[in-house]
C-alpha cells in the first residue's frame, strides 16, 4: 500500500478540479437554474444534507473548494465559510446553544467574544463561565446545563494550552460540545479535531490568506457536529464571495512554507529579546521556558510568528508604547499571519475577567513577518536604544 502523501502535498491538490485547471476558477453567482420543477423540489428536499449547487449563498465551486481544501487540513467532515472569524464563532456559540444553556470559556479568548457573550448571549438567557487558560479547574465549573467547552489554544496575547484529549474527554463524560479556536495554528500546526474536539473554528483572514487582503471565517466539524453549525449558517445568512474563497485558497498553496518562515524568524527575534535587559520574559509555547512547551511539543508540529514581550518593572506601560512609535518596520495593527510585522500593546488586566495567577509587567504583542529578521532585530535594537535614552533624559 503507497504512503499517504505528506500535509504539505496534500494541500497542493486540496480543492482541485479532478482534471483540467490547477486552480479552481472563480464562480461568481447567485441564481441556480434546474431543468424542472421536480428536479428544483429534489435538490431542495437534499441540499441540508448534501452539498448540492442550488443557490449562490449556499456555496458555488469556488467556496466548495475551499471547504474542501480545509477539510482535508483539519482531518473533518464538513466546513462552513463565513465573513469574518468573529462570525464564524458567534455563529458556533448560537448553533449549539440556547436559552437555559451554559458554555464555558477560556479566559483567553480572542477579545470581541467577551462583549458578544455579555450583550448577546445574556440577551438570549445562555449562562457563561470563564476558566483559565490552561484547564486547570474546569471540571468544578461544569454545571448540570453545561453544553459546551470553548477552548482556544493556544489562547489568545499569553498562549497558554490546556490539555486537549483530557477536555474532550471531560465534554464527553458530560455530553458537552467540544470548540476550539485554532487561528494560532492554522489548522496546519494543531490538529484539535484529532486531539477529540467537535468543533474548529478558523480566522482565515490571519495565516490562511496570508497577504493581508482579505477577511473571513471558517467552522470545520466532526459528523456528529455537522448537521447543527449547517442549519444555523443558512438560518443566519452567513457566505461569502467567491472571489474571497479564491484569495484564501491560494494562500492556502504556500502556507507550510510561510508559516516555517514566520517561526524560524520569530524564534531568532525571540532570542535577541531574551538577551536584553528591559525583557523579562518572551510568551511562545515554543520556547523551551514555556509554561505550555511540553504541550505544544506534544500536540502541535511547529509555530507561528507571534510573540508577546513582558518587561522588567522598570519598564512602564508608558515606556512600552514609546518603544513602538519608535519602530520602523513593525507597523501597528492589531490583525496577524499576513506577510508583514506588527506590534500592538499588551493591556492584559483589560483582556481577562480571571485575576491573573503571574504579575505581569509592561507588555507588547510582534507578529514577526517575512522580513528578513535581521533587519527585524536591528529595528527593535534602534528602539531599545531610543527608549534607553529616553529614559535617562528623565
Amino acid at each position: 500500500m503507497d504512503k499517504p502523501y505528506r500535509s504539505a502535498t496534500r494541500l497542493l491538490r486540496a480543492g482541485r478540479p479532478q482534471r483540467g485547471w490547477v486552480n479552481t476558477p472563480v464562480t461568481r453567482a447567485s441564481t441556480y437554474v434546474f431543468d424542472s420543477v421536480q428536479d428544483w423540489r429534489d435538490t431542495r428536499s437534499r441540499r441540508d444534507q448534501e452539498r448540492l449547487p442550488s443557490y449562490g449563498a449556499r456555496g458555488t465551486d469556488s467556496t466548495h473548494a475551499l471547504e474542501d481544501a480545509l477539510v482535508e487540513l483539519e482531518a473533518g467532515y464538513r466546513a462552513k465559510l463565513y465573513p469574518t472569524g468573529q462570525a464564524a464563532i458567534a455563529t458556533v456559540l448560537l448553533a449549539y446553544l440556547g436559552a437555559g444553556d451554559h458554555v464555558l470559556i477560556t479566559d483567553a479568548v480572542y477579545e470581541p467574544v467577551r462583549r458578544f457573550c455579555a450583550e448577546h448571549l445574556s440577551r438570549l438567557g445562555i449562562a457563561y463561565t470563564y476558566y483559565r487558560p490552561d484547564g486547570v479547574g474546569i471540571e468544578a465549573l461544569i454545571r448540570p446545563e453545561t453544553r459546551m467547552i470553548y477552548a482556544e489554544s493556544p489562547g489568545s496575547l499569553t498562549y497558554e494550552m490546556p490539555d486537549l484529549p483530557a477536555l474532550a474527554e471531560l465534554a464527553r463524560t458530560h455530553d458537552c460540545w467540544l470548540a476550539v479556536d485554532n487561528t494560532w495554528a492554522s489548522g496546519l500546526l494543531y490538529k484539535p479535531l484529532t486531539l477529540g474536539a467537535d468543533i474548529s473554528i478558523l480566522a482565515a483572514t490571519k495565516y490562511l490568506g496570508g497577504h493581508a487582503d482579505v477577511m473571513m471565517g471558517a467552522v470545520i466539524t466532526n459528523s456528529r457536529a455537522w448537521n447543527a453549525v449547517e442549519r444555523a449558517t443558512v438560518d443566519l445568512g452567513q457566505t461569502v464571495g467567491a472571489d474571497d474563497a479564491y484569495l484564501v485558497l491560494r494562500g492556502i498553496r504556500t502556507l507550510p512554507l510561510r508559516l516555517a518562515q514566520h517561526a524560524r524568524a520569530a524564534l531568532r527575534v525571540a532570542d535577541f529579546l531574551l538577551g536584553r535587559p528591559e525583557v523579562a520574559r518572551v510568551l511562545c509555547p515554543a520556547l523551551p521556558g514555556d509554561p505550555s512547551h511540553t504541550l505544544w511539543q506534544r500536540d502541535c508540529s511547529g509555530a507561528n510568528g507571534l510573540l508577546t514581550v513582558e518587561f522588567v518593572s522598570s519598564v512602564s506601560e508608558d515606556d512600552a508604547e514609546r518603544l513602538i512609535d519608535s519602530l520602523r518596520l513593525f507597523g501597528i495593527g492589531a490583525s496577524w499571519g499576513g506577510f508583514e510585522s506588527l506590534v500592538i500593546p499588551v493591556r492584559l488586566a483589560a483582556a481577562r475577567s480571571l485575576p491573573d495567577p503571574v504579575p505581569r509587567g509592561a507588555m507588547l504583542r510582534l507578529h514577526v513577518g517575512l522580513e528578513d529578521p535581521d533587519d527585524l532585530i536591528a529595528d527593535l535594537e534602534q528602539a531599545f536604544a531610543k527608549l534607553s535614552l529616553s529614559s535617562r533624559s528623565l
